[in-house]
C-alpha cells in the first residue's frame, strides 16, 4: 500500500491574555530582556523611513535600539527573537473608531456590502432578518438590530421602509444602523415604542422622513432623529458587554492595534470601562472620548481625571457632534449636494449637528478647562464653525490662537484649502478618513462633483504644508484594519476602480505616520508611544511584509504576523508546517 505525504498549513490565531509571558520566556521573571532581529525594523522616529538592525525590551520598556553588533555587545543576557525577514514597527494606534459599537455589533446582524458583508439588495435584507429570527430563536416583542446597510451599494439605491420591514418582522421591533452612523431605519413596532408618529415634529439637527405627500413615517430617522433608537439599542445590548469586551480587544489585536479608541461614550460607558480598567482587563490602551452633553457634569467630577492612563485606560479629552454623514447627505457643506436629498427640496446643503451659539459656548468651556476638544466635521460648513469656535473662544479667554490644545477635526472629509491653512495657523490636527475613497469615491463624485471627490481627506496637501495629520477607519463606518487605511491612503482607489484625486494620493511613510507618531501626538502621547525610542513603550506590530517596499496596489494583502503590547504577546499568528 502506497504512502502519501501531506504536507498541511495549519493557522491557529492566538489571543493571549494580559498576564503571558513573551514568547520564549518560561520563567516568571518580568525583567527578563527580549531582542528582536534579522528582520526589517522601522523606527518611525524620523521624516524619512530609517532602519534599525535590532531593538530590546525589558520590563515592556525598549530600551535598546541600534545594531545587532552592538546589541550584543550591551546585552549580555536575555532571549533573542529572530524576525527571519519579517517588518516590525510600533504597535498601531488607533486615531478615531467605536470600541463600543464594534463590540456592539457582535450582538446583531451584520448587513454590510462586499468587501465587509455580502448584501446587496433590499429582498436580501429581508430574507437576512427572517434567518436572523430563526437562528437565534428570537421570540415576538424583543428588539432586532442590524448594523451595516449601505443604501448607495443596494440595487435599489435607496434606504428601506418600515413597511418592508413590517412584511418579514411585523412582530419584533426591528432597528437597522446604516453603516455611516449618522441614521438608520425603523420598523412600525419600534418607531411606536419610540413615540415617533405623524404628529412628531423633526428634532433640531435631525429628520423624521415621510412617504411621499404625507407626514407618516416611512422608517428613516437621521442624525439627532436618530439618537432615541441608537440610546436604546446600547441600553439593551449593554447586558452583554462582558463577553463582547474580550472578543473587542482581541479584535483590535489581531490588527495590529496597541492602542485602541472609542470615539464618543457616555457617563455609564466610561463607568464600565472604569470597572474593566480596575480588574485588570485591558490587554491594550483605551482612549476614550467623552460626549459633549456631559461636559459641565465632567469637568466637574474631581473622580474623573483626562489625559491620564489608570491600567490601560485614558479619558482622552470630550467629542462633539457637527454635522453628519456625506454619504448619506447630512454632512454641512456650503455648496448644495447635486443629487437629490432626503426631507429636503431646494439648496440641500446637510445639517449642522449643533447651532454656533452652542459650539462656541462648549469650546470656550472647554479651553477654560484645557480639556481637549475632538469634532465631528465632514462638510466644510461644519469646518467654517469649528474654526469661528474656535476663535471666539480663544478672544473671549484672552488665549493664544496657536496655544499646544491639539484641537481635533475629526474626518475633516471635504476641508478647503483655506480651512487647512488655519489648520497650519492654530495648530489644529486633522483626523483623515481616506476609507471613503474607496468606499464612497464613486458615491461623493455623484453626489458632490469630481472638485470636492478629489480632495477629500487630503494627506499630500497637509504633509506639505507641515500639519499633524492621523488617518482611522472610524469603525464600525469602516472596519478596524490599519493596513487597509495605509491602502486607501496611498492608492485612493474607488469600488469601481476610480482614482480618487490622485494628486492626493499619500506615500506610505506618510500613511504609517498616521497611524503611529502622529496618532500619538494627537493624544499627547508622542513621549510614551507611537516610534521605537529607548525609554518608549515595547509597543510593536510584525507584519509579513514590508509595506515600504510592497507594490503599492497589494498593500492591502498585508498580515499581521505579531501584536505586542509592553513587551507581551496578545497576538499571534502561528503556522505549523
Amino acid at each position: 500500500m502506497k504512502k502519501y505525504l501531506f504536507i498541511c498549513i495549519v493557522i491557529v490565531y492566538s489571543f493571549v491574555s494580559c498576564k503571558s509571558e513573551p514568547e520564549g520566556n518560561s520563567s516568571k521573571d518580568t525583567s527578563a530582556i527580549t531582542i528582536y532581529h534579522n528582520g526589517k525594523i522601522i523606527t518611525m522616529e524620523t521624516n524619512s523611513p530609517q532602519y534599525m538592525e535590532a531593538v530590546a525590551e525589558e520590563n515592556g520598556k525598549i530600551i535598546f535600539v541600534g545594531s545587532f553588533k552592538e546589541a550584543e555587545k550591551k546585552i549580555q543576557s536575555g532571549q533573542k527573537i529572530d524576525l527571519k525577514g519579517s517588518t516590525l514597527l510600533p504597535g498601531f494606534i488607533d486615531p478615531h473608531s467605536h470600541f463600543d459599537k464594534v463590540s456592539h455589533s457582535m450582538g446583531q446582524l451584520n448587513l454590510s456590502p462586499p468587501p465587509v458583508g455580502d448584501v446587496t439588495s433590499i429582498p436580501q435584507v429581508m430574507e437576512k432578518l427572517k434567518a436572523y429570527k430563526k437562528e437565534h430563536n428570537i421570540p415576538d416583542g424583543e428588539w432586532i438590530f442590524a448594523w451595516g446597510y449601505d443604501d448607495n451599494q443596494l440595487e435599489e439605491k435607496r434606504h428601506l421602509n418600515k413597511n418592508e420591514i413590517d412584511a418579514v418582522l411585523p412582530n419584533n421591533p426591528v432597528y437597522l444602523d446604516h453603516t455611516s452612523g449618522h441614521m438608520g431605519v425603523a420598523n412600525s413596532l419600534a418607531l411606536k415604542m419610540m413615540g415617533v408618529t405623524a404628529e412628531s415634529i423633526d428634532p433640531p439637527g435631525g429628520n423624521i422622513d415621510r412617504f411621499p405627500g404625507t407626514n407618516e413615517p416611512n422608517g428613516l430617522v437621521q442624525e439627532t432623529a436618530m439618537y432615541p433608537f441608537v440610546g436604546n439599542m446600547i441600553q439593551v445590548l449593554d447586558s452583554k458587554s462582558d463577553v463582547f469586551f474580550e472578543l473587542t480587544q482581541n479584535y483590535y489585536a489581531e490588527n495590529g492595534i496597541t492602542t485602541a479608541n472609542d470615539g464618543m461614550v457616555g457617563r455609564k460607558k466610561l463607568d464600565f470601562y472604569k470597572k474593566m480598567a480596575d480588574e485588570g482587563k485591558f490587554k491594550i490602551d483605551l482612549i476614550t472620548l467623552a460626549g459633549f452633553k456631559e461636559l459641565e457634569i465632567n469637568l466637574k467630577d474631581s473622580l474623573l481625571q483626562f489625559n491620564t492612563y489608570s491600567n490601560k485606560l485614558k479619558i482622552q479629552g470630550t467629542k462633539i457632534i457637527g454635522d453628519g454623514s456625506p454619504q448619506g447627505k447630512t454632512a454641512f457643506f456650503k455648496k448644495p449636494y447635486l443629487t437629490r436629498v432626503a426631507g429636503c427640496s431646494h439648496l440641500c446643503t446637510g445639517l449642522p449637528s449643533v447651532n454656533q451659539e452652542e459650539l462656541e459656548r462648549l469650546f470656550i468651556l472647554a479651553y477654560k478647562n484645557d480639556n481637549q476638544v475632538f469634532t465631528h466635521c465632514n462638510g466644510d460648513a461644519s469646518i467654517d464653525m469649528v474654526l469661528k469656535a474656535h476663535e471666539k473662544a480663544c478672544a473671549v479667554l484672552k488665549q493664544p490662537l496657536d496655544k499646544d490644545r491639539r484641537t481635533v477635526v475629526i474626518h475633516s472629509q471635504f476641508v478647503r484649502p483655506d480651512q487647512l491653512e488655519k489648520y497650519v495657523k492654530y495648530k489644529i490636527i486633522p483626523s483623515f478618513f481616506t476609507n471613503h475613497a474607496y468606499f464612497w469615491g464613486d458615491v461623493h463624485t455623484e453626489n458632490l462633483g469630481e472638485e470636492r471627490a478629489n480632495f477629500l481627506s487630503p494627506i499630500s496637501t497637509a504633509d506639505k504644508m507641515g500639519i499633524m495629520y492621523t488617518n482611522h477607519s472610524d469603525a464600525t463606518v469602516t472596519p478596524i484594519y490599519p493596513i487597509f487605511t495605509i491602502w486607501s491612503a496611498v492608492n485612493r482607489t474607488s469600488r469601481s476602480g476610480n482614482v480618487i484625486g490622485e494628486q492626493e494620493r499619500a506615500t506610505v511613510y506618510q500613511a504609517l505616520k498616521a497611524i503611529t507618531i502622529n496618532a500619538a501626538y494627537q493624544h499627547f502621547d508622542e513621549k510614551v508611544k507611537g516610534s521605537l525610542v529607548e525609554g518608549k513603550l515595547a509597543d510593536f506590530v510584525i507584519l509579513d511584509q514590508n509595506p515600504l517596499t510592497s507594490n503599492p496596489k497589494e498593500l492591502k494583502n498585508i498580515r499581521v504576523l505579531k501584536t505586542i503590547k509592553e513587551g507581551k504577546i496578545v497576538f499571534e499568528k502561528y503556522i505549523f508546517l
